[in-house]
């Protein structure tokens, strides 16, 4: 084999003082354990509040129902969607361990600010009257709700910036070398997402009672605590850690070939056709020059190009007529493999806006039903426990009996492919959707048969029935994310890899805004069709939320189809000796 796919890893990655990492002494299971133990305390810090925050804006911020769901909706989708920012960070300027180090104080310094607001009575709107039930409470305005939304933006940034940096830093501690190591990598991403359930158990359960029982003070400040110990805790694995150094913003490299490509596309008519080598150099990018009646010169590389999306080689071409950018056949080869994933971050952005429901209308469901379970009344926030407690067995069962079992099966070192995990999640979305339209069905049963449509008070309904979409809602998160993580990882270029990453928050981000635009949509529509919206008003017994779930799971099953279109026909990177598409491309350079 050529030297050339022998890439030194030194040249690649260093320790935490900017040395040549060295095997065996940096990287594998215990570098892996910190990043896995400091996502516990960050994913705890995050969803004590998120898993709640609807339930504050409208009890204690005196926004409507709607209002609520929107603005957690908004949050949470601006928070995974600056994951984008934190993976082109790490992967063109910083690197993976100081954009955490960063990130992780931006978030302490919003925690800190929701915190004050929450314990000082003058930062907060006024209190209800008592005595009026049916009186309007005034909504947090002015520099009340300034100091909400700059804490909450703030939070959302520091959120970014880790699931921009966390997930890509954990999977770069494995040898990618040898098939240990990439299913290490791939058992690393399955328990990823087991230690984003364990953050969300303390969460959902302690945090949230704290929350409901004794003070939002406290439940921030246990969020504030929770992030300030990950961080010494994430430093304690410096010296084991192996980090990837920057190399350059791959935005630059995607929009210098696509801008290259249309250039070349424009002028086409005008040139002379290009004379390729059928015998490049295995070394080096060649070009050949060509004139011909005094027509303009143009230089084209030559290369071992492949024939996918063909478009894009027109960006090797070098004119004389105008200045073009220098691409290189690496360059073009890292765009087609951005272009060809994008379709899959597209399909799942349906499955993620069917996830925003969790945190937004099932909470809201579970508040005017029974929470009580014997003697204990289980706040509606703390619904989330079971898909929780189903993804904790759920993943190392998947990770030790299903994936060892599947691998005997189909002889294929993965077992279950990246492409079927995710398609498994898309169709247990659309099984969610059904079964929350049938459990909201009954739920407003009750409330019409016991006349309690108007009422405020509990419904003689159990809100375990809510747990059922919950269940499969969790089961759709454990296979889709943890599958997008290790697709987007794996088939990316070396130098995109944690940009590529981000693409799994960015989808969750897309959800919850198209979660936000569907009700919107939806109101606007019914409203003119009727005499009133679905989901408007002060009062859930009042809304259409069975349809609005009925409209998500017809919609959930077109993205379906559409998803097994594109995943038919996507074709997986084949590797030279180690996975990395950075030396499969300098393999293919070499003719081997």
């Amino acid at each position: 084999m050529d030297e050339e796919c022998q890439i030194s890893k030194s040249s690649r990655y260093v320790n935490w003082r900017n040395k040549p990492a060295i095997e065996g002494q940096h990287g594998g299971i215990l570098a892996a354990f910190y990043v896995l133990f400091v996502e516990v305390l960050e994913n705890l810090a995050y969803l004590a509040n998120a898993s709640n925050l609807v339930l504050y804006l409208s009890k204690f911020m005196h926004f409507s129902p709607s209002s609520s769901s929107n603005i957690v909706s908004n949050f949470m989708g601006t928070a995974f969607l600056l994951a984008l920012l934190g993976g082109f960070l790490a992967d063109a300027f910083f690197t993976t361990y100081c954009i955490y180090l960063i990130s992780a104080t931006i978030e302490l310094m919003g925690l800190l600010i929701l915190t004050v607001q929450a314990h000082t009575r003058s930062l907060e709107p006024e209190i209800c009257s008592s005595t009026n039930r049916n009186a309007k409470c005034q909504e947090a305005e002015g520099g009340k709700e300034a100091v909400l939304f700059i804490g909450l933006y703030l939070v959302a940034l520091g959120v970014g910036g880790i699931k921009g940096s966390l997930p890509p830093h954990g999977a770069e501690q494995f040898d990618e070398d040898t098939i240990h190591g990439r299913k290490q990598r791939s058992s690393f991403f399955n328990y990823y997402v087991f230690c984003l359930a364990c953050g969300a158990l303390v969460a959902v359960t302690f945090a949230v009672w704290i929350e409901d029982n004794i003070g939002w003070q406290w439940g921030f400040g246990i969020s504030s605590l929770a992030i300030l110990i990950s961080i010494p805790m994430f430093l304690l694995g410096s010296t084991v850690y192996r980090i990837k150094l920057p190399t350059g913003s791959p935005i630059t490299t995607i929009c210098k070939v696509l801008v290259a490509a249309i250039l070349n596309s424009c002028f086409s008519r005008n040139a002379t056709n290009a004379v390729v080598s059928t015998h490049p150099s295995p070394t080096s990018n060649l070009r050949e020059n060509k004139e011909e009646d005094g027509k303009a010169k143009e230089e084209v590389t030559v290369g071992n190009i492949t024939e996918d999306l063909r478009f894009l080689n027109k960006a090797l071409i070098k004119r004389s007529t105008f200045p073009t950018f220098e691409v290189t056949i690496k360059q073009v080869e890292e765009v087609k493999i951005v272009l060809k994933i994008f379709p899959v971050f597209i399909s799942t952005i349906m499955l993620n806006c069917c996830l925003a429901q969790l945190s937004t209308f099932s909470v809201q469901q579970s508040a005017t039903m029974n929470t009580t379970i014997g003697s204990l009344r289980v706040p509606p926030a703390s619904l989330p426990v079971f898909p929780v407690l189903f993804i904790m067995v759920l993943a190392p069962m998947y990770n030790h009996v299903i994936i060892p079992f599947a691998r005997r099966i189909t002889k294929t070192e993965m077992g279950i492919t990246h492409l079927q995990r995710i398609g498994i999640g898309l169709f247990l979305s659309i099984m969610a959707m059904a079964v929350a339209a049938l459990v909201e069905k009954k739920r407003k049963r009750v409330a019409y048969q016991d006349a309690l449509m108007n009422s405020k008070e509990p419904l003689p309904i159990t809100f375990l029935w809510v747990s059922l979409q919950y269940l499969f809602l969790g089961s759709a998160d454990l296979f889709s994310l943890a599958g997008m993580m290790d697709f987007f990882f794996t088939e990316a270029p070396f130098s995109m890899r944690s940009l590529a990453t981000s693409l799994s928050w960015a989808s969750l981000a897309m959800g919850y805004y198209l979660s936000s635009v569907l009700v919107s949509i939806v109101n606007h529509v019914t409203g003119t069709f009727s005499h009133k919206p679905w989901l408007i008003g002060s009062n859930l017994n009042h809304y259409h939320l069975e349809r609005f779930y009925w409209l998500m799971c017809v919609l959930s099953g077109l993205n379906f189809l559409v998803y097994l279109l594109w995943a038919k026909s996507y074709k997986y990177g084949s590797k030279c000796t180690n996975g990395s598409n950075e030396i499969q491309m300098l393999c293919k350079s070499s003719g081997v």
